[in-house]
Formats: C-alpha cells, structure tokens, sequence
C-alpha cells in the first residue's frame, strides 16, 4: 500500500467525524455569530483545542468579512485554506545520516512497537539500523525491544535490566561507530516530568551521544497517542523542559477521531509531526505530509 493510501485509511475515523459535522454544520443556514460559534464547538469537538479553534474561528471571521463571502458552504473552503496555510512554513525534518534518533515519551503511547516499524522502515530504505535497549528501568522492556529485532532482523544492543542507561548507549555509539550503521534508535525509559530521576537520565544520554559521537546528526523524537487527544499536547510541554524536542511521532492515529490534534500541535507548539502509526502491522507507519493530511482531512 502507498504512503498516501496508508495516510487517508488512518484518518478515516478523524476524517469522517470532521468532515460530517462541518458538513451539517454548514450546509443549511446563514453565515451569523450563531454560526460561528458553533464552528468553535466543532472544531474543539474534533480535538483541534480550545485554544487553536477560538483563534481558527476568529481568522475565519475576519476573512468572510473582508472577503465579503455570503453563503455558508463557500466557508468551509475558506476553513481548509486557513488550516493549509498553519503547514505553509511548517518546520520540517530531513534526516540526515549517520542518524542517532532517540526516542522518549511516556509509557503506554506505544514507543518498543514504535521503534520496531522504524527499523523496518529504514531498513526499506536500504539503511543499516542498530537498536539500543536505553529503557533499562521497566521490566521485560529490553526483551520486548529484542523481539522486535528479531521480527525485523535488526542488530539490538542491550544490557541487563537495572543497568546504566547512558553505558548502553556508549556501547550502542562503539557499535554503530565502528560498523558504519546509518541509523541508530535508541529506547528510553517511559517517564513523566515528575520522575525527576529519569528526566535526568534524558539529559545524560544527549551528552554522552554529543560526546561519544559529535559527528553524528540528532533527533530527539517524543512519540505521542493519538487517541489521548488534548492530553498528548501537556505531554510536549513536560518533556520539552527536559530534552529538545525535535519532532513527534504519532501513533494510533488510524484507532481514533482525534487526528485533528495534529493541527493545535503544529499551530501551538511548531514542532514537525514526522512519522504517524497507519495501523498494527510492521509496515504500518509513514512519514508525515502536511499538504496530504490537510487534502485527506477534507
């Protein structure tokens, strides 16, 4: 299945609950303060926040004066050209190689699955990938990252459980160093800000990968679910204290109508969703197109 295929399947359940509501919404009635005001409903209905929709509506009112519009269903192509335009000069991400991606995000979003499609992603783009086993603090993660490279004949680094985080790592840098890996993924452990201890933990990994392998290019990636919705945006601002964020991965996204989040993180936030979860398979995860996902939302 193409990319663009796996995208629109994903967004199916956000796609038909946006697009139903504006759809009632708009096709009967005159443009008036009622109306807008029950945009605002739908739009935070929809998880886009009630922040980035109170602002969504107000440009939008702005522009229905100021371009004279009359009829209510010229409003949602006006809707879809001020969402688009959030993407116009959104940050985006090009990955360059050697790549040492570290992965954080609580526990629960599905990070281990995660990291697994990842490799089997590079991998298909004829990139050698090295996994390491940086979540040493929750029971059996290691294990279950081992699997994964079982699943995707992917080469693991790892330790025993309880071990020193930032040693794995060190050993994951040798390793890739010295095989010319294009792609390292590291795990870590799952954690909230309240966990000062791990938190610390994140920035121990960051300087010994910027000091083991400076030449190297690094990404920060926080992987959120997508069906948490508004709770998924608290998430960045946790982590983000802690450790650069460089881009999001949003998993789940074919399980849930709240796909529309993607919107409040990019107007909120302006950090690059880069990869989002099409489904349960192997495969099921794509790089992120903004212009695709404004198209498929309507």
């Amino acid at each position: 299945m193409g990319l663009f295929k796996k995208i629109g399947n994903a967004l199916k359940k956000t796609k038909d609950a946006f697009v139903r509501k504006i759809d009632q919404l708009l096709s009967h009635g005159e443009i008036c303060d009622e109306l807008f005001d029950d945009l605002e409903d739908v739009l935070i209905s929809c998880d886009i926040g009630v922040k980035s929709s109170l602002e969504i509506v107000d440009q939008l009112r702005d522009e229905v004066h100021d371009r004279k519009i009359r009829k209510a269903e010229e409003v949602k192509g006006l809707l879809k050209e001020i969402i688009a335009s959030y993407f116009e000069d959104a940050p985006q991400i090009e990955i360059q190689y050697p790549a040492i991606i570290t992965i954080i995000g609580v526990n629960g979003v599905g990070k281990t699955t995660t990291i697994g499609k990842l490799a089997n992603y590079f991998k298909s783009q004829n990139k050698s990938v090295t996994l390491v086993a940086g979540d040493t603090f929750r029971a059996a993660a290691s294990s279950q990252l081992n699997e994964w490279a079982t699943r995707t004949k992917t080469r693991i680094i790892k330790h025993a459980e309880g071990a020193d985080a930032g040693a794995v790592v060190f050993d994951g840098i040798a390793s890739a160093k010295a095989n010319k890996t294009d792609v390292l993924l590291v795990d870590t452990a799952g954690r909230l800000h309240t966990k000062t201890n791990l938190m610390a933990e994140l920035q121990k990994i960051e300087k010994i990968e910027d000091r083991e392998y400076p030449e190297a290019n690094k990404y920060n990636f926080i992987v959120l679910d997508a069906t948490t919705g508004q709770n998924a945006l608290s998430q960045i601002a946790a982590f983000d204290g802690y450790a650069k964020i460089d881009g999001i991965i949003l998993t789940k996204l074919d399980g849930t109508a709240k796909g529309g989040v993607i919107i409040a993180i990019e107007k909120e936030y302006r950090k690059p969703v880069v990869f989002v979860g099409t489904g349960e398979g192997v495969d099921d995860i794509a790089p992120f197109d903004a212009k695709e996902f404004v198209d498929e939302l309507y």
